[in-house]
């Protein structure tokens, strides 16, 4: 697993805090500004965990997310069918975000 190429976001190993427990977790994470309110929105899965899953039992939790390129805080929000849990974020996500600047500069 690896960061993702020519795309705002991350998909890989991460740490996952939630109340005084930490879970090693994997996640899959993208993001975008938006314009409206000025805000960068980050979001994702993490992959199906059973100690996450029996810690949380299904419910809404405040977490703080931590990948290789930095940490955020972030919301944790009811389990899909696969038992993934939905995580987002407003503001500095915890991944690197490409800029038109650093997209210019590889060229």
């Amino acid at each position: 697993m690896s960061e993702l190429p020519d795309d705002d976001g991350y998909r890989g190993p991460a740490r996952l805090r939630v109340g005084e427990r930490e879970f090693a977790v994997t996640v899959d994470l993208r993001g975008h500004f938006q314009p409206i309110d000025g805000y960068y929105r980050w979001y994702g899965r993490v992959s199906a965990d059973q100690e996450l899953s029996a810690a949380l039992a299904g419910r809404k939790t405040p977490a703080t997310l931590t990948t290789p390129q930095g940490s955020a805080s972030g919301e944790l929000s009811d389990p899909d069918p696969w038992d993934r849990y939905r995580v987002m974020g407003t503001s500095t996500p915890p991944f690197t975000v490409l800029t038109e600047l650093d997209a210019a500069l590889e060229v």
